[in-house]
């Protein structure tokens, strides 16, 4: 906008913008960060999983063994100490089961690591905002009130315009944090539903398709 002017905000207006301009760019480093994070630790990557289920369920234990250590994916650890529980304790599934239970909290809690601060952008920006909106208005009634001939509504109409754009810029992060946040937890979601499958699968074999659909 060509008329912009910095005076036409309020001092504490515009310290809840920089505040949101601070929360904006800390959404944006998370989701980053859990990216790069994502990608180091193989999430949603299934088939290196199967491979070495495979492996494994043909009878080729020691082999299945080495490649679950050989990778750092989520998928891969968790089947390392089913793998490990289950050949230390050959008769006790329940054992190896625990096992692949502890280390998948243990991974599950890594993966959802600072989503809780996108999640706190979701349900401050907007009363971060909402406060500024609030200051905007009192100051601009203030400067109404202060004013000893009529008002001036083009001027009555900036005040309350500057005081609602720091709601809008408040929704506006809340919204790209709660989309961020959604994608982020369905990954997650997803990644614990195929832990569950492969931890099962690693025990008690797969299911019988053909036996399945049969049934």
């Amino acid at each position: 906008m060509s008329n912009f002017r910095a005076d036409m905000f309020d001092p504490l207006t515009l310290v809840v913008f920089a505040a949101l301009g601070v929360m904006s760019l800390t959404v944006l480093s998370v989701f980053i960060f859990k990216l790069l994070q994502f990608s180091r630790l193989g999430v949603g990557k299934r088939q290196m999983a199967e491979q070495i289920i495979n492996t494994w369920l043909s009878g080729q234990a020691e082999a299945a063994m080495q490649q679950a250590a050989a990778r750092k994916s989520v998928l891969s650890r968790i089947l390392h100490a089913v793998f490990t529980g289950l050949r230390a304790r050959p008769g006790e599934t329940a054992y190896a089961e625990e096992l692949g239970r502890q280390t998948a909290i243990s991974e599950l809690a890594t993966l959802s690591d600072r989503i809780r601060l996108l999640e706190i952008a979701v349900h401050a920006a907007p009363m971060l905002g909402l406060l500024g909106t609030v200051i905007g208005m009192i100051d601009a009634f203030s400067v109404l009130a202060q004013t000893q001939a009529a008002a001036d509504p083009a001027a009555l109409a900036g005040g309350i315009w500057t005081a609602l754009t720091t709601t809008a810029a408040g929704l506006a992060v809340a919204l790209v944090a709660y989309f961020l946040t959604s994608w982020l937890d369905a990954r997650i979601e997803r990644e614990r539903n195929l832990i569950e499958v492969l931890i099962s699968a690693a025990i008690h074999g797969r299911v019988d398709q053909s036996a399945r659909q049969q049934g």
